[in-house]
C-alpha cells in the first residue's frame, strides 16, 4: 500500500534520520512539503452512539493505555463504513502492547454476532482486560456471557467520553483518512471497501511506523521486543 500524504512533517523528519542518516530541521521539512503539496491530508469523523446499555461495567482501564506484555490490555470498537451506496461496519480489536490490530470483522449487519465473530478469533490469557464503549452490542447478554466464559475482564468507557477509548478511535480515524477520505473515490461496492480495509490493516500492522513504538510498525515492534 502506498503511504502518500499519510505521514506528517515530523514523521518525515524522523524517517529522514532513520533511513538516510539526515538530520534536518522540522521547519525546513514542513516548508518543503508545503511548497510541494506533500503535507498530510486528514480529517476526523465522529462515530454515533450505538444504543441503550444493559450489562454495564466500570471503566477499569481508566485511560491507562500502557501494557507490559502482549494481550494484557485490549480495546475494541465498531466504526461505520458508509461509502458510495454501501453501508458496512468494521469491528476491530487492538492490543495496547504494540497497538496492533489482532482481530477484525467486516459485515453489513451490526449485531451481537458481529462482535462475537471478532472476539472468537482470539485466544486470550485469563484476566485479560477488554475495553469498549457502552454500545448495545457490548452491553448485551451474549457478549457478557462470552467474555465471562473466556475469563476476560470487561471494561467500559464512560458514556459520551470517546477519549476513554482513544486508541481504537484513533485507529478507525486514520484508517478512513488515509484511504477513503484521501483518495475521495465516488464508486465503491462491498468488495472494494472490504479489500481497502483488509489491505490497510496489513499495511498498518506491518509497515506504518508509530513514534510511540520508536518509529517501528506494530509487528516490527513486537518482533523486536520478543
Amino acid at each position: 500500500m502506498e503511504n502518500h500524504f499519510i505521514y506528517g512533517y515530523r514523521t518525515i523528519t524522523r524517517l529522514l534520520k532513520k533511513i538516510h542518516g539526515l538530520t534536518v530541521n522540522t521547519k525546513k521539512v514542513y516548508r518543503i512539503m508545503k511548497n510541494n503539496g506533500w503535507l498530510c491530508r486528514t480529517r476526523t469523523k465522529k462515530v454515533p452512539n450505538l444504543g441503550k446499555a444493559y450489562y454495564l461495567t466500570d471503566n477499569k482501564l481508566s485511560r491507562d493505555f500502557h501494557a507490559d506484555k502482549p494481550k494484557e490490555k485490549l480495546v475494541t470498537d465498531i466504526t461505520y463504513l458508509y461509502f458510495g451506496n454501501c453501508k458496512l461496519y468494521l469491528s476491530s480489536i487492538m492490543d495496547l502492547y504494540n497497538r496492533e490490530i489482532i482481530a477484525y470483522t467486516i459485515s453489513d449487519c451490526q449485531d451481537t454476532d458481529f462482535v462475537l465473530d471478532t472476539l472468537n478469533q482470539l485466544k486470550l490469557p485469563k484476566g485479560a482486560i477488554l475495553h469498549s464503549d457502552q454500545g448495545s452490542v457490548y452491553t448485551s447478554m451474549a457478549y457478557y456471557q462470552a467474555c465471562t466464559e473466556k475469563d476476560i475482564i470487561r471494561s467500559m468507557a464512560r458514556k459520551g467520553t470517546p477519549a476513554d477509548n482513544a486508541c481504537i478511535e484513533w485507529f478507525h480515524t486514520v484508517l478512513k483518512t488515509e484511504t477513503f477520505y484521501l483518495h475521495n473515490r465516488r464508486k465503491y461496492n462491498k468488495d472494494s471497501i472490504t479489500n481497502i480495509v483488509k489491505n490497510y490493516i496489513t499495511f498498518y500492522n506491518e509497515t506504518r511506523i508509530q513514534q510511540r513504538l520508536n518509529d517501528q510498525s506494530p509487528v516490527q515492534y513486537r518482533k523486536l521486543i520478543a
